[in-house]
């Protein structure tokens, strides 16, 4: 069967008239529902002017004075009139075994939401292999559900790398430059299958490759910009820049919340702030809205991640009693 349904929790949602926004900007202190962002340098836009972005307005719980994607997304909501009290805990260079193995006195709180970003290519030392990212964001889910049953975690699947992709020492080279994000996506879709308390996969890497296969953002950074299009990456080719930090945070934005980025409306004050100009933000937002709204994969494509995960599965229980089961408890 077909399965149309948009990516969108529930129904597709728009911006609620200004008298509800007044009205949840009057309660929201009360209401404020809680989020966390564990990732690295994904998560905090290092190379974009995006990681100082308004720091104050969340909570980085490492001390590093970091405002990153979690406050490009406070931002966002602010102006929806809703309330989220925003905090992140990000490590450069991390994937998701160091938050488990070094900062869960951080991290093991009963948090409404959480939103978990791994390692850029699913794990350091191999490539590609979704094997440590199913087993640590699993065993996080345990943990974060034994604090809350109640809590909504999602995984974050990030970009291709065009330092991966095009010179010859990258693990996706002479590949499309779509290809590291499918993969990668595959990945975090095989880690939201392996366990039941984990609420699905935010594909901010499918929507630059939307943002590339569209036209609005160049695909290969090595040979020049093309003129009028938007660079998705640092100057490092490896790191998003401004446009794919705020694309990320839209992508983000739209399904934490079920509400179409396009609410924002192009007059939306971060990129005011950032210098990104309206017809730059009808775009990205118009992009994140199609890669939100996009098709679930069909039967045939779960079948053939479950077939991965279920070699996993066996070995994944036994990790979860024995990687320090004294971590599932309250710190």
């Amino acid at each position: 069967m077909n399965r149309s349904t948009t990516r969108f929790p529930g129904t597709l949602r728009t911006l609620r008239p200004l008298a509800g926004m007044v009205l949840a900007l009057s309660i929201g202190a009360a209401q404020a529902e809680s989020i966390l962002f564990v990732g690295n340098s994904f998560t905090y836009a290092q190379g974009s002017s995006v990681m100082q972005f308004n720091p104050g307005s969340v909570t980085d719980l490492n001390g590093t004075g970091i405002g990153g994607i979690p406050a490009l997304f406070k931002a966002f909501t602010a102006q929806a009139g809703l309330s989220y009290d925003v905090s992140l805990e990000t490590v450069g260079g991390s994937g998701l075994d160091l938050h488990y193995n070094t900062k869960m006195d951080l991290i093991n709180k009963p948090w409404d939401r959480v939103v978990l970003q791994s390692y850029s290519t699913l794990d350091a030392s191999q490539p590609g292999n979704p094997a440590k990212l199913i087993q640590y964001s699993g065993l996080l889910a345990d943990a974060l559900h034994a604090q809350n049953a109640g809590v909504k975690i999602n995984l974050m699947a990030t970009w291709s790398r065009a330092d991966q992709t095009y010179p010859p020492s990258g693990a996706w080279y002479g590949q499309s430059i779509y290809k590291m994000a499918e993969d990668v996506y595959t990945g975090y879709l095989q880690a939201d299958q392996a366990s039941d308390k984990i609420d699905g996969v935010i594909p901010v890497g499918l929507a630059w490759n939307r943002a590339m296969s569209q036209g609005f953002a160049d695909t290969n950074p090595y040979d020049g910009i093309d003129a009028g299009k938007v660079k998705l990456w640092a100057s490092d080719n490896y790191h998003a820049s401004m446009y794919g930090s705020y694309l990320e945070a839209l992508t983000i934005f739209g399904k934490i919340t079920g509400l179409d980025p396009r609410s924002l409306g192009v007059g939306e004050t971060s990129a005011a702030q950032l210098g990104i100009s309206e017809a730059q933000v009808r775009v990205m937002q118009q992009l994140a809205f199609e890669q939100l709204a996009a098709p679930v994969p069909e039967p045939s494509t779960w079948a053939m991640l479950m077939a991965g995960v279920g070699l996993l599965a066996l070995w994944r229980r036994r990790s979860a009693v024995a990687a320090h089961p004294s971590r599932l408890s309250s710190t």
